[in-house]
């Protein structure tokens, strides 16, 4: 399968570009520093047309295992960096290292465990990571072959690798690139970040033993500082709710089809609009109850690698899809129920003539201006 392999960032271009324009000036240096960066490896994507190979494992194994390891760039841009941890070896003395090492461990436990995949292309490929990537960066991203992640500016953001859901986040990336190779545009690229939202929860989640009435549903709730007003990125279960506040604005991820977002910016609001179909897996999951990564994220998972998933998808062909998921897997009882009942609350069809219906242009809510 030919796959174009995107730049895909936690932190999405809008808030950078808020905060290049807001608050202290050593918050406003490294929101653009981090813009130049971004589009640096935002460029380097452009041109590829295919996953990297993986190299094979040495040795056949009855169980697969991960086969890590973790570079550190010294607050320089070269990747991978110094490599400081490979598989096997015990922790170091610095806790961005082992952070990442055991959130590459524990995003491949979950796909292995719950979904029997061997890693992040079915095959094993190895997890590669770089910590302390440039000065005071804001950021952390998937790049197609391995996580960055960047120290943040400590005023607005922390260390990148303490959110164990933004490292799912970021690999999650990788197993759809991997499989649908959603388009990181419009309703497919909003889709391609809400997967990665859903999964990266599902890694926390799954870590901590957590049912879906325990879990928080926040996407990078340990990356924001004290000083700011906000308690993640961004809410799975009530978009638009995680942060308000005066450097980095409001939260503008809608949670309802009425309330979409027509923007040329953020590659068709990639980052915004992935609300809606994130709150349709958070109601599918609360309605079953138990863990979230048993039924509803096996429905998911079925829809991303089941092989009918265009890269193009919109909402509703995703949402018809999830339904024909759920009745294959589990027969036509409380599941199909729970997620033709979650996609109606979000208010995208799964059925009838109108279940093609897309978002034409000028639909829904235009972007808001940027605010200084």
């Amino acid at each position: 399968m030919d796959v174009n392999p995107v730049f895909c960032g936690i932190v999405p271009p809008h808030l950078l570009d808020r905060l290049a324009d807001s608050g202290s000036e050593a918050v406003r240096q490294a929101a653009r520093s981090a813009l130049r960066l971004d589009a640096v490896h935002r460029d380097r994507r452009i041109g590829l047309v295919s996953a990297p190979t993986p190299p094979a494992r040495p040795r056949a194994e009855a169980r697969p295992k991960p086969h890590r390891a973790i570079g550190d760039a010294e607050q320089h841009q070269r990747l991978p960096g110094r490599i400081v941890r490979t598989e096997g070896d015990g922790p170091v003395a610095d806790p961005s290292v082992n952070r990442a090492y055991e959130g590459l461990g524990d995003t491949f436990k979950l796909f292995l465990d719950a979904f029997s995949r061997d890693s992040i292309d079915g095959s094993g490929l190895r997890l590669n990571a770089t910590v302390h990537y440039g000065r005071r960066y804001m950021n952390a991203f998937w790049d197609g072959e391995q996580m960055v992640f960047g120290d943040g500016d400590g005023e607005i953001f922390t260390d990148f690798t303490k959110s164990l859901d933004v490292i799912g986040h970021e690999l999650a990336h990788g197993v759809t690139q991997y499989t649908a190779n959603l388009d990181y545009q419009d309703q497919s690229g909003a889709l391609n970040e809400s997967v990665s939202d859903v999964f990266g929860s599902l890694v926390r989640q799954y870590a901590l033993g957590q049912t879906a009435a325990e879990a928080d549903w926040l996407i990078g709730a340990d990356l924001l500082t004290s000083e700011v007003e906000g308690v993640a990125l961004r809410s799975l279960k009530e978009p638009g709710s995680a942060y308000d506040d005066d450097v980095l604005g409001k939260d503008p991820q809608p949670g309802h089809m009425d309330d979409y977002v027509d923007t040329a910016d953020d590659n068709g609001g990639v980052h915004i609009n992935s609300g809606i179909p994130n709150r349709a897996f958070y109601l599918f999951a609360t309605e079953l109850g138990g863990h979230a990564w048993e039924r509803p994220g096996q429905v998911w998972y079925d829809v991303l690698t089941g092989g009918e998933l265009t890269p193009n998808a919109d909402f509703a062909s995703f949402a018809r899809l999830t339904v024909a998921a759920a009745e294959a897997r589990f027969g036509s009882g409380a599941e199909v129920r729970a997620v033709t009942g979650a996609w109606s609350r979000v208010g995208v069809p799964t059925r009838g003539s109108d279940s093609g219906t897309t978002v034409p242009h000028q639909a829904g809510k235009e972007a808001p201006e940027p605010t200084s």
